[in-house]
């Protein structure tokens, strides 16, 4: 009988695939990058190993959890080197299955992960968003209220960030009524500022700024069953495990971390007052950084639009090699309006040259500065380094980074995306991993 001229279905051949790629042999791998990749965004994801040194997947598993990954190392004790982001999950299952590897920080995402850093504390200065175009006049008009506001008492800087989100906000507002007044349309209001045309005409019908809608809260949120967890304050119940507990039973679907944050701010409201004058005078330095000129929006240079946190914060780690000709304009103007700018790039610029020079003795310094700094976001982004300074160091001294994995995850998309979203995680490794094809010859 010719086996060749035998018809063979496409289930056997799917069959076969899977079985094949479940039997490669796993050579013994000394580096390898781990990173994780979405099932479904922000809903359920899987995570990926990469052999660093072989430049091939070693494994694809069905989920990012803390056992299985921990699971996995344990099966290869050679590994020496483990590659990952700055995600906790991997770093706590690189100690509990390979306490014998060390672990190096992703050093694309040590950079990304101070800017936005940056563009926090340069929102403290005021949430432009970058397309409205106020006119001179308010500038200088509004200048005599915040000197008044900035001869108040300082308060807690997400008070702060808080009460600039709402002063934007109150400008642009009332920037629309005067343009309004002056007789122009809707269309060229809009026109003006960048502000959409139905936005501009809901809001020259009201006479003060309308208040933002809250979402409905959802069991995913413990403020949905405040009146619970507040009854159960009052009765001396203040375990944050114990009361996770009681609203998972009433069908709470949030995480731990979400009521800890909730119950985080009553503790801190029953604290003695002495405690709080303490910590509120802890970052005093920072009204070197907060004080006029800072609290006046920097302007582009060409265009004349407002610069926004959100590209002063793209602008400040990026070196003055890479920028364009318009781009180093805004680098100088934001320098000359906001000092804080100005010390923010200098801390960027050092962060930088720490990696190109290959110096991890220059880290240290650098942390103790930044929390020094008298910046509140810069300090917590320096705090949250040192927590995990040993893989931030090997980082910075060995030759090892994630890029690879982050390749082959975007091989692994495509790939998923080729069969519209319904490859399992068998399939999914039989395409990523290599096939024994002489094990598929024989069956």
């Amino acid at each position: 009988m010719r086996r060749l001229g035998m018809p063979i279905s496409d289930d056997t051949i799917l069959r076969h695939v899977k079985r094949n790629a479940s039997r490669t042999d796993e050579d013994a791998a000394r580096i390898i990058g781990i990173d994780d990749w979405s099932w479904r965004k922000s809903w359920r994801y899987g995570t990926i190993i990469v052999d660093l040194e072989r430049r091939k997947v070693m494994d694809i598993l069905e989920d990012r959890s803390v056992a299985s990954v921990a699971r996995w190392l344990k099966r290869h004790p050679s590994i020496e080197v483990v590659s990952r982001d700055r995600c906790g999950l991997y770093a706590q299952a690189a100690r509990e299955g390979a306490p014998q590897a060390s672990q190096v920080a992703d050093r694309f995402h040590l950079i990304q992960n101070l800017r936005p850093a940056i563009e926090e504390q340069m929102s403290l200065s005021g949430r432009a968003t970058g397309r409205a175009l106020l006119p001179n006049e308010d500038i200088e008009n509004d200048h005599d209220d915040r000197v008044l506001q900035e001869q108040a008492p300082e308060t807690p800087w997400r008070n702060q960030l808080r009460r600039a989100h709402r002063q934007s906000r109150k400008d642009v507002f009332e920037t629309v009524h005067a343009l309004s007044k002056e007789g122009l349309t809707c269309s060229e209001i809009a026109r003006r500022t960048g502000y959409g045309r139905r936005s501009i005409t809901k809001w020259l019908t009201f006479e003060t700024p309308p208040d933002r809608r809250r979402s409905a809260l959802q069991p995913t949120s413990p403020l949905y069953f405040e009146a619970f967890l507040t009854q159960c304050w009052k009765d001396g119940n203040r375990r944050g495990r114990h009361l996770f507990h009681d609203i998972k039973r009433r069908g709470y679907t949030g995480s731990f971390s979400n009521l800890e944050r909730l119950l985080a701010t009553w503790r801190r409201a029953e604290r003695p007052k002495a405690d709080e004058d303490k910590v509120d005078s802890a970052p005093a330095r920072i009204e070197l950084c907060d004080r006029a000129p800072d609290n006046v929006p920097v302007r582009d240079p060409q265009t004349g639009h407002l610069i926004s946190p959100v590209v002063a914060a793209t602008l400040c780690i990026k070196p003055r090699g890479a920028l364009t000709i318009n781009q180093a304009r805004k680098v100088d103007a934001l320098k000359q309006g906001s000092r804080t700018f100005t010390v923010l790039r200098s801390f960027a610029m050092r962060f930088r040259g720490i990696f190109r020079g290959r110096t991890s003795a220059k880290l240290e310094p650098w942390i103790d500065d930044a929390i020094h700094s008298g910046l509140a976001f810069l300090a917590r982004f320096a705090r949250v380094l040192r927590r995990d300074i040993d893989a931030v160091c090997n980082a910075i001294d060995l030759p090892w980074s994630n890029g690879q994995a982050e390749g082959q995850i975007n091989r692994l998309k495509t790939i998923k995306r080729a069969m519209y979203g319904r490859a399992g995680p068998e399939l999914l490794r039989a395409r990523m991993m290599p096939i024994k094809l002489t094990d598929l010859h024989t069956n």
